[in-house]
């Protein structure tokens, strides 16, 4: 696990930081919530009169009085866009940074197949993001805790899971992205945010709801697992399978590049 070790220490400074950012924003959002919770009524009042822009961001069914509504609108933008973005960065420079920084020569002077190499920088992206989630997840529940609220402790779990299967499916994107391109950062944040912005549009329209089956965004809204305890199967579904398709490609593409 040479290669795995090596992109765990390689990265650990940007994980340290990304975690505790979203950490830190996430803990500050739901610890003033006592405080904003009497001025919640009128800001549903206010969302109740913004027709299509509440449905775009998924808050038209949501009630900011309740905490875990809140937590879905507030904390999972921070968290599922944060995440996504550091998911993208991360997957999207893996294995484009052997040519671009030169150190492919060094690599491949060691006993290792291209197929392991893949393997296991493709184990220390998933590792990385669930560390991220990790932190994040636990640093949540704490801060929810101490400020005594009443909490649907199964849905937040929930949410959790989903917005850490949105980072991994950016993440398997990305990670095929970097088998591509020696440098594929703009690629990668063009997913990240193309993919939030793409359910912002599904969600405006009906004719533009197919659209959902093109980002994970679509199975981690709040609204829908606050209201039914799940995810969005058939939108999970689809996101496994690009996974798939996009790791088969990565390692199809590097097995044969030359480096």
């Amino acid at each position: 696990m040479t290669v795995f070790l090596q992109e765990l220490r390689r990265n650990r400074l940007a994980l340290l930081i990304w975690s505790g950012a979203i950490a830190v924003m996430l803990v500050i959002t739901i610890v003033i919530f006592p405080e904003m919770k009497p001025q919640m009524s009128e800001m549903e009042d206010m969302l109740a009169n913004m027709g299509s822009l509440s449905d775009a961001f998924g808050m038209s069914n949501m009630s900011f009085a309740r905490f875990t509504d809140y937590f879905a609108t507030e904390c999972g933008n921070v968290l599922g866009l944060g995440g996504a973005i550091f998911a993208a960065i991360l997957g999207v420079g893996m294995l484009g940074k052997e040519e671009r920084e030169h150190t492919a020569e060094f690599l491949y002077t060691h006993p290792l197949s291209r197929t392991r190499i893949v393997l296991e920088k493709l184990l220390a992206l998933v590792a990385q993001v669930v560390i991220l989630n990790a932190v994040v997840a636990g640093a949540s529940m704490i801060a929810t805790a101490a400020i005594g609220e009443e909490v649907d402790w199964g849905v937040m779990v929930l949410m959790f899971v989903a917005y850490l299967l949105l980072e991994l499916e950016i993440a398997f994107l990305c990670f095929c992205v970097s088998a591509f391109l020696k440098n594929g950062m703009g690629a990668g944040l063009g997913i990240a945010i193309g993919m939030y912005f793409l359910n912002i549009l599904a969600n405006l329209t009906e004719d533009a709801k197919p659209l959902k089956y093109l980002t994970p965004f679509a199975f981690a809204e709040g609204s829908y697992i606050i209201e039914n305890h799940a995810l969005k199967a058939e939108y999970l579904a689809v996101g496994a399978g690009l996974s798939v398709i996009a790791v088969a490609a990565a390692f199809l593409r590097y097995h044969k590049k030359d480096l």
